[in-house]
């Protein structure tokens, strides 16, 4: 049973969780989440796709969970999506209605309305492991975003595999204001908790104050959100009672890794994956938590680094290569793109995950970035824009910083930063080079007032492009 913690007989046999959940101001018991979830599964039974708008509100916690009581896929849509983007969801997908929150604009789809107070204590059967679960559309590089098919095997593989690198029981209470479309707050974060049987705590927004005043044991985070933290250190310090602390979906900066161990007394854990493989690599609850580098490949999924010739990068802790998994994690395929999904892997089974990484010999991972835009090839050296970026960190007058490859005639890419701070960027320059070498240093380095990111901030390294 993917969500465990919900199987109605043991939770009509057994004493009830009176907040199982809690969520914009409301709190859900586990009795509340079977019965209200189930009436849900019961108007929504039988559809072929249904379009779920990702706010943080209760409905959208019974809508999913209806969903996946039901057999039913669903595609989490972000409220804040442009029309195209949206538009372009909606069509690909086959979402047939909005359930939940309806949106501003529903697009010519009905709307169904979660009743929260309904219930129902009909006995569903638990779907076939390999049925579709949901569709989560990633960004592309090129062309329109593809949706990702994710099994209901699948998430449960990594979710108990996180459970057991985390040491991640039922007696946590996870807590993150992270969006709900994405796999870091919508998988780990809400369906990990009804699978592993925990209290979850969605505090709305990611807050400083509203993560210290949540009481939790297990808090998830991005970089943007642990840096507003370690910025308001009376929250921060309030977190020294949690048992764990986990960054992801984009590196987090050394200095607020070492300011977050100072204030909370919690090295945190850091974790890679991405939407098509779902988490594949993490540190652990009982191992090294290294600055910079995401850990060791979770119970039974394995890594490999390869070269431009396809032989194997040497785990040297230096060498840049290519990074691919193979896992039980991994997504069935692109929706109506059978091209993209052939071409995501080779002919081994390997998924090509488009980032670059290096690994030492004990089997510790740090990610350089994508391949596409961090992997900078300059006067003849491969260098990655990731090490530049955690070098400029650790200099007092650097908040921020972001390193891109931009063409050049005579280097073929030169390297510009991108800088939120008050440092002189020519002095930045000779730190960087004093830092690892002169050839990995920046050829320009331009003060911002901020960096462009997206919902889950990572940084829009394309758009840095066009402003070089």
């Amino acid at each position: 049973m993917l969500l465990t913690s919900l199987n109605a007989a043991a939770v009509a046999a057994g004493p009830d969780v009176a907040d199982a959940v809690r969520i914009d101001g409301s709190t859900l018991s586990r009795s509340d989440l079977v019965g209200a979830a189930t009436s849900v599964a019961e108007r929504v039974g039988g559809a072929g796709m249904v379009a779920v708008l990702a706010t943080p509100t209760p409905a959208t916690v019974l809508a999913v969970t209806g969903c996946l009581i039901a057999g039913v896929p669903y595609v989490p849509v972000p409220a804040d999506v442009g029309v195209a983007e949206r538009s372009h969801i909606l069509t690909d997908s086959g979402a047939q209605v909005w359930l939940g929150e309806r949106p501003d604009d529903p697009a010519g789809l009905p709307h169904v309305p979660v009743r929260l107070h309904a219930r129902s204590w009909h006995r569903y059967p638990e779907p076939a492991p390999e049925s579709t679960a949901m569709v989560i559309y990633t960004s592309g590089t090129t062309g329109p975003p593809k949706g990702a098919v994710l099994s209901r095997a699948a998430l449960a593989a990594d979710i108990d595999a996180l459970a057991e690198a985390w040491q991640w029981t039922p007696d946590d209470v996870l807590v993150h204001g992270l969006p709900l479309f994405h796999v870091h707050g919508l998988v780990l974060g809400l369906l990990g908790s009804l699978r592993v049987g925990n209290r979850f705590v969605h505090t709305g927004k990611p807050a400083p104050r509203a993560y210290a005043e949540a009481g939790g044991t297990l808090y998830f985070g991005v970089p943007t959100v642990w840096s507003r933290v370690v910025a308001d250190p009376e929250s921060a310090r309030a977190l020294r009672t949690a048992r764990l602390l986990v960054s992801g979906s984009a590196a987090l900066p050394v200095p607020v890794f070492s300011a977050l161990a100072d204030l909370t007394g919690h090295a945190p854990v850091e974790r890679y994956g991405c939407t098509e493989t779902l988490i594949t690599v993490s540190t652990r609850a009982d191992g090294e938590r290294r600055p910079g580098w995401v850990g060791l490949p979770l119970r039974g999924m394995q890594t490999r680094l390869v070269l431009e010739d396809g032989s194997p990068a040497p785990p040297d802790g230096e060498t840049i290569g290519r990074l691919q998994v193979r896992t039980p994690t991994i997504f069935t395929g692109y929706l109506n793109r059978p091209d993209a999904t052939a071409a995501a892997f080779d002919a081994d089974g390997w998924y090509r995950t488009g980032d670059v990484a290096v690994l030492d010999e004990a089997g510790m991972h740090r990610i350089v970035g994508r391949e596409s835009v961090d992997l900078i090839k300059t006067g003849g050296y491969r260098v990655g824009a990731g090490e530049i970026e955690v070098a400029l960190l650790g200099h007092p007058g650097v908040a921020e910083a972001a390193v891109v490859g931009v063409p050049d005639d005579d280097l073929g890419q030169r390297i510009v930063a991108f800088v939120v701070g008050d440092a002189d960027p020519a002095e930045l320059i000779s730190f960087v080079a004093q830092q690892l070498s002169a050839h990995k240093r920046p050829r320009e380095v331009h003060l911002v007032e901020a960096l462009p990111r997206n919902a889950m901030g990572k940084v829009l390294k394309k758009e840095l492009l066009s402003w070089g």
